[in-house]
């Protein structure tokens, strides 16, 4: 990966009696280093936030802790690490984003969790939902429900976090269940500080190895019948163990309020927009003390009924505080008070949404409709008037425009290769007719939106080929599925190509082969280009994407005999390879590779070597395109065709036109798809190519005063 974590790196050398200050992904970066772990993973195309950028990238200063790393080619192979812990005493921590992460993973965690671990084992997702989420609304808590695993749900404060995840490796070696701890985004960025241990090297490491495995154990085998046995060790020791701990080390808060006859039982994870609700409501003060006694369930999963119990007793009433649908934690206190016979009334999804995020204003609402039951004489004007204020400026500001604002979807990046692609297939389906397109995780997502929307179904990170063989066979044009390498490498290639090549399934499919796994941050897959091709590109403004022939290679030793390889850029090539693949007799799996390195990656790459050239005073140039308004005829075709954001309109010079003419404004690259699409689609010849040159050649210079000359001589006075 281009991006640089040295400063990151460096605070993770910290010691005792230094003062961390940072945000809260790296906190849990060290917190894992003081635990003494042996061994890290994760799937860097689905990162929590950067921790395993990080890790990678400190890998010598790992080495030196005796600390391995491995960055792992999809979730299932991270999870699959932590069967190290099973037999040996090697606490080890692997990361990945939840919930289309962990069902990668499944199988994997599903047999960890039967036999169970020795070692800590510590699985750290980000809890990617709400508003802000990039994948399906789905929750950790069945996952952890279903297989018997801890969830520690750790309350947004730094020191809060380290701490559980310091007593996360021991609560997970305490009852031999692996340990999810989860992290909204939010909780990933959160800054503060905390006090900082010294890391410890792990006993047994790269540099203390082990001698001897460990004696042969059928029991710790998912593999039946011991399996059998392993469902009863879950409920009639691992659980009571993990209660015990939790109880012992005081794991979930309990927090006093001055109003004692009700009480909020809250996730961890939650608490921070809770205290913010109460201080609207005048319920807590500026520092977070709130009026309202409070449970934090810092561990969402086993429950303490004692806890539980022991909370609401002699409480007038209690409000449960918790994130989705169904309501898991809310259903088991309710359980757990009604087998204790205590008659505590219970609130929770009768008062909150019943899914979604819970933002500040929804806890408020909440929070005033459960006042007003149980708590009316608290002063809940401040709330309500914050919450009419609110709503008011949103009238406001919906009355003061015109109409609604237009909807902005993502987009590719500026000079993205994959937007040529779409480009192409919107063209060749003018000669082919429509065809089905089964769309996939990744940037060339971002074709689902206007103008291109093209995708029927997204079914999973490289599963789009594997989504198309119920379509095909009922289909009577060939179906279209598009991917990027990254998929490729961590699902597409046996879910996808094996199978449609040992079904002998008539398809094509289209692999981005952009070097990256671009949508998460440009981590390095098994096809990026080296340092050595980056180093020795003989032009460095041009992709160098195709050094690599590891998927080619792939492909034919797999068998795949129909396969083209296109520059992305080069529509019109694309274009008819497209329609080359629906209409050629060929009958098996056609694959078309579209060669184009990431934009982001391109521009990392060229831009310190131009501003190197440029001072040290050599010739350099640079493309840009534009639009010839005179002869633009304002249909804007082109702006449809590629919808790149510096491909835009202005209005016309001509003051018999009504219609604005299309203009390129500054932030093009000069990739040169607009004026592709021009010639592919055979549209207005409006584009032109121009090369701007700095530190001209003295030649170059003699040129330009001439052609200036000769230009004014043909101006108008």
């Amino acid at each position: 990966m281009e991006v640089s974590f040295a400063k990151e790196i460096e605070m993770l050398r910290q010691g005792a009696g230094e003062t961390f200050h940072g945000e809260g992904i790296l906190a849990i970066t060290k917190a894992v280093l003081q635990s003494g772990v042996a061994y890290v993973g994760g799937y860097q195309g689905a990162p929590v936030s950067h921790l395993m950028d990080v890790l990678v990238q400190a890998k010598p200063y790992m080495d030196e802790l005796g600390v391995h790393v491995e960055a792992c080619a999809n979730e299932a192979s991270a999870a699959a690490m932590l069967g190290a812990s099973i037999h040996y005493p090697l606490r080890g921590a692997v990361t990945w984003k939840s919930i289309v992460g962990t069902n990668v993973a499944a199988d994997a965690l599903s047999n960890l969790a039967s036999p169970g671990v020795t070692g800590g084992a510590l699985i750290v997702v980000g809890e990617d939902y709400g508003e802000g989420a990039s994948v399906i609304q789905e929750r950790t808590h069945a996952f952890a429900l279903k297989s018997t695993l801890l969830l520690l749900d750790p309350r947004p404060e730094l020191s809060a976090m380290v701490r559980m995840v310091e007593h996360g490796f021991a609560l997970s070696e305490a009852s031999n269940m692996p340990a999810i701890l989860e992290l909204r985004i939010r909780a990933c960025h959160v800054r503060g500080s905390f006090e900082c241990k010294d890391n410890r090297p792990p006993p047994v490491s790269t540099r203390q190895m082990m001698i001897e495995p460990a004696n042969f154990d059928y029991s710790r085998l998912s593999h039946p019948p011991v399996t059998f046995a392993h469902e009863k060790l879950k409920i009639t020791e691992r659980i009571p163990a993990a209660r015990r701990y939790i109880v012992e080390h005081q794991l979930n808060e309990f927090l006093p309020g001055a109003r004692g006859d009700v009480g909020i039982i809250v996730q961890g994870g939650l608490h921070n927009a809770l205290v913010r609700a109460l201080q609207q409501l005048g319920l807590a003060d500026a520092f977070g003390e709130a009026e309202l006694p409070m449970l934090v369930l810092n561990v969402t999963f086993p429950l303490v009924p004692d806890e539980i119990t022991r909370f609401c007793a002699g409480k007038r009433a209690v409000l449960v505080v918790e994130e989705g649908a169904p309501e898991y934690i809310e259903h088991e206190i309710i359980a757990a008070l009604r087998r204790a016979d205590l008659q505590t009334p219970v609130h929770g999804k009768d008062m909150l949404p019943v899914a979604g995020e819970l933002n500040a204003e929804l806890l408020a609402t909440g929070l005033i409709a459960f006042c007003e039951r149980h708590l009316p004489q608290a002063p809940l004007d401040a709330g309500r008037a914050w919450l009419a204020a609110n709503a008011e400026r949103r009238s406001a500001v919906a009355a003061a425009l015109e109409k609604p604002l237009p909807p902005r979807p993502p987009n590719f990046c500026i000079g993205c290769p994959e937007r040529p692609v779409f480009s192409a297939i919107t063209l060749a389906q003018k000669e082919v007719g429509k065809v089905h397109i089964a769309a996939d995780i990744g940037c060339h997502a971002f074709a689902t939106f206007e103008p291109f929307s093209l995708g029927h179904s997204i079914l999973g990170y490289g599963m789009s080929l594997a989504s198309r063989a119920g379509v095909s066979p009922v289909m009577e044009r060939r179906v279209l599925s598009v991917m990027g390498d990254g998929g490729f490498w961590h699902n597409g290639l046996l879910t996808g190509v094996q199978s449609a090549l040992f079904n002998g399934g008539d398809a094509v499919l289209v692999i981005m082969k952009n070097g990256y796994t671009s949508a998460t941050g440009t981590q390095e897959i098994i096809s990026t280009p080296d340092e050595d091709a980056k180093a020795n590109a003989e032009d460095k403004q041009q992709s160098i994407v195709h050094s690599n022939q590891v998927i080619e290679t792939t492909l034919k030793g797999l068998g795949v005999q129909w396969l083209r390889s296109v520059n992305s850029y080069d529509v019109t090539k694309m274009r008819k390879t497209v329609e080359e693949a629906f209409t050629t007799p060929y009958a098996g799996l056609k694959v078309i590779i579209a060669e184009g390195e990431c934009q982001l990656e391109r521009q990392r790459r060229i831009k310190p070597w131009i501003a190197g050239l440029l001072k040290t005073g050599q010739r350099v140039m640079r493309v840009k395109y534009g639009v010839d308004e005179d002869v633009c005829t304002g249909d804007h075709e082109c702006i449809r065709l590629s919808a790149c954001p510096t491909l835009t309109i202005k209005d016309n010079p001509d003051p018999l036109k009504v219609d604005p003419v299309a203009t390129v404004i500054d932030g093009c690259v000069g990739c040169g798809l607009c004026g592709e699409n021009a010639h592919a689609a055979t549209l207005c010849p409006s584009f032109y190519r121009a090369e701007m040159i700095r530190n001209p050649k003295w030649h170059e210079r003699l040129i330009g005063a001439w052609r200036r000359t000769v230009i004014g001589w043909m101006q108008p006075a």
